[in-house]
């Protein structure tokens, strides 16, 4: 064998392994949802399912209320999706081709914010919240992450690679800033826009710790809140669990699937490489 297909060969070994620890998880969790719950326990475990079953489905749907907690998920991440990709963009415009007082010094706070852990703003984000008394509202789950400094930065960095020609020519013909965004940066930034959406609604779905705190009823739970309800006094329901995983797991995967060439295209050219 030659030198070349031998490299071949140890970097399709390599991709294989890593496809391998990645899929894996996500398709033991699949297989898991399918199976009785006493074959989910058994040792040593069965990666194929013996007993074919949808029955895990069915209990879920009656000991929790799915619908419900779907469509507060879903109502959430869709309204933050919506903000972030809006005012990201416009602060990130205003960082990357306007010239202001103090622009450095702020993006400069932009990025000390991302070095810092979201656990350490929980606890004076919810006294702000629990002030304003938007405890148990969706406006006090959504507030604290309308914008999102990642979203701030990726947009700065895409919308700096941007020709200052095109603005300076629509600055000469009379257009506004507002219309300068609008109808020349926004149509230009797809892929970026495309990668922080995805971002935006992988973050705010699979969101635990935040809504948990905030949400004070079984009304206003998001899905993850809500399968929590299986960790009860009855002891842990795997085949609920695993059930409840793919359901929450399911709608990431076909938008990630849709979008997968604006996400790729996104990262690779917002400095995030």
């Amino acid at each position: 064998m030659s030198r070349t297909r031998r490299q071949r060969a140890v970097v399709y070994l390599g991709l294989s392994a890593g496809l391998v620890l990645v899929v894996g998880p996500f398709l033991w969790t699949a297989l898991s949802s399918v199976k009785p719950e006493r074959e989910i326990r058994r040792d040593p475990p069965t990666f194929w399912p013996e007993t074919f079953t949808l029955d895990n489905f069915a209990e879920l749907f009656q000991r929790v209320d799915i619908g419900t907690a779907f469509v507060n998920s879903l109502l959430i991440a869709l309204v933050l999706v919506a903000t972030n990709l809006l005012f990201c963009s416009m602060v990130g415009y205003a960082f990357a081709k306007l010239s202001f007082r103090g622009k450095n010094l702020a993006f400069g706070l932009v990025l000390v914010q991302l070095a810092i852990p979201a656990i350490v703003l929980m606890v004076p984000q919810f006294v702000l919240i629990a002030r304003l008394g938007m405890v148990n509202t969706f406006l006090g789950i959504i507030l604290p992450a309308v914008v999102a400094p990642i979203g701030v930065f990726m947009m700065r960095q895409f919308i700096s690679d941007l020709p200052d020609e095109l603005i300076d020519a629509a600055r000469v013909d009379g257009a506004r800033e507002f219309r300068i965004f609008f109808t020349i940066i926004m149509p230009l930034c797809g892929p970026a826009l495309a990668t922080l959406g995805l971002i935006t609604f992988l973050s705010s779905w699979n969101n635990f710790l935040w809504p948990a705190v905030v949400a004070q009823s079984e009304s206003m739970y998001t899905l993850p809140v809500a399968l929590n309800i299986l960790n009860g006094n009855e002891g842990t329901h795997y085949n609920l669990l695993v059930a409840g995983s793919v359901v929450v797991i399911a709608p990431i995967l076909f938008l990630f699937v849709f979008l997968q060439r604006f996400f790729i295209q996104g990262i690779a050219t917002t400095g995030l490489k």
